[in-house]
Order: C-alpha cells, then structure tokens, then sequence
C-alpha cells in the first residue's frame, strides 16, 4: 500500500513540519496515523516530498520529518475533458473518476441541452463542490498533481479553447452525423488533447457545427452508449493507453 498524500499549500525547506489543520485532523483522528508511517505532502501543483512521522499530537497535530522536496513533471500530452453538466450528484461521479484516471483538466460546459444550470450561488456552490471532489480524489488516487477545474464555459469558450488544442473531438455519434472512432485517431505526443462530453441530451446541431469549424469533429468510443458521467472516464483510459501515459 501506497503511503497516504495530504494536502499543504506550500512545502517548506526544512527537515520538520508540522500538519495541522482539516488535513491533520484526518490524519490522527481519521487515518490515525501513528510514529514511524510514511505519508506524502504534497500542494497538488507537482511538488511532493516523502515525510515519516514523528508523532502525534492530540487530535490535529501530526509532526513529520520531511525528505527532499520533489516536483513532478507535467504530463504529456496534456489531457482536457469539457464535461457538460450532468444532473444531481453525477457531476461529482465524473470529476472523481476522472481524477482517479489522471485527467489533467476538467471544463464544465453549460451545453444548451443541460437539464442542469449553474447560475448564481448554486453555480458557484457546484463549482466548489466539483473542485473538493478533485482535490479528495487526487489524494485518494495517490497523485501530486491535482486536474485544474475551470470556471463554466459557454459554448463559444469551448470552441476557443478546442481550437488551441494539438488534438480536439467531440464524443457524439447519430446517424446524421456519424464518428470516427477515437480508438483510430492520430493524437499528438507532446501538446494538447481536449475531449468535449455532451450532456444527456446529446450535442446540438448547431454546437457541432461551431466545434467542427473549431477543429473538433465528432468520434465515438464504442457500440454501446455511456452515460455523460461515465463517457469521459472512459475516453480518458483510451487517450492515457493510447499516448504511453499508462504504461
């Protein structure tokens, strides 16, 4: 078993440090971690360093004799899901998922088939809750480099931003507008690749159209159907396979 990560906003420089706070109360009283485990620190940005700990103190207060301060590189290519806005907690689902898969990005999109809109304090109480979940999940999944979880982008965003990408596509198949498979497709080695995911509903006409003149044509993943919370986890185990990033 891996050693457990927690979460500090800057790694300090020296041999000692002290981890209190939310992520020392999970790591005494929940983990209950005690003198002599290993664990990890990291800031989620890359940088991580090996600690053992010296002990335990109360319910918060953990003391870790720190190692060298590492960063890891950024991976390549650089994996961007835009995920429409599913209904309920199946947000939530994808963004752990995909965390869990080693997505780098994460872009809620407010695609006009949405059920769901994120307007006001429920918008800006989903994106926190979006951003827990990728940050719990990085912990959970053993990564020191957390995704990144946009704001929400309107459709004529998404299609700036697929136009900047090495690689765009859109998940989305129909009979009038069929998909190459994504399990064919020429991706780049280095770069950028950006997977749109549509919402319940699928992708509207018209915002194919604008993704396609963007660089972003249309692939499918298989015979079978996903769910918009499922298809993005499943597309990046693709992308990560295909490109040598699971290997």
């Amino acid at each position: 078993m891996t050693a457990p990560v927690f979460v500090v906003d800057n790694l300090p420089g020296g041999p000692e440090f002290v981890l209190d706070g939310p992520e020392g109360r999970h790591a005494v009283s929940v983990k209950r971690l005690t003198a002599g485990e290993d664990v990890v620190l990291t800031d989620g940005r890359g940088h991580w360093a090996d600690g053992v700990v010296r002990a335990a103190e109360g319910k918060d207060r953990l003391v870790v004799a720190l190692g060298t301060v590492c960063e890891e590189p950024a991976p390549a290519p650089r994996i961007t899901v835009v995920q429409a806005l599913p209904k309920g907690d199946r947000g939530e689902v994808a963004v752990e998922t995909m965390t869990e898969t080693g997505v780098d990005a994460i872009v809620p999109w407010d695609a006009s088939r949405c059920v769901t809109r994120w307007k006001g304090d429920r918008g800006l109480k989903s994106l926190a809750k979006w951003r827990t979940t990728a940050r719990e999940a990085g912990k959970q999944s053993r990564r020191v480099r957390f995704p990144e979880v946009s704001g929400a982008m309107t459709t004529k965003e998404v299609a700036a931003l697929l136009a900047g990408a090495d690689f765009a596509g859109v998940l989305h198949e129909d009979w009038d507008t069929p998909g190459a498979p994504l399990a064919t497709a020429e991706l780049p080695v280095r770069g950028s690749i950006v997977l749109v995911v549509g919402p319940e509903g699928g992708v509207s006409p018209q915002e194919l159209a604008a993704f396609a003149d963007a660089g972003a044509p249309p692939y499918r993943l298989g015979p079978s159907v996903l769910r918009t919370s499922t298809a993005g986890t499943a597309a990046a185990a693709l992308l990560m396979g295909r490109t040598g990033r699971w290997g």
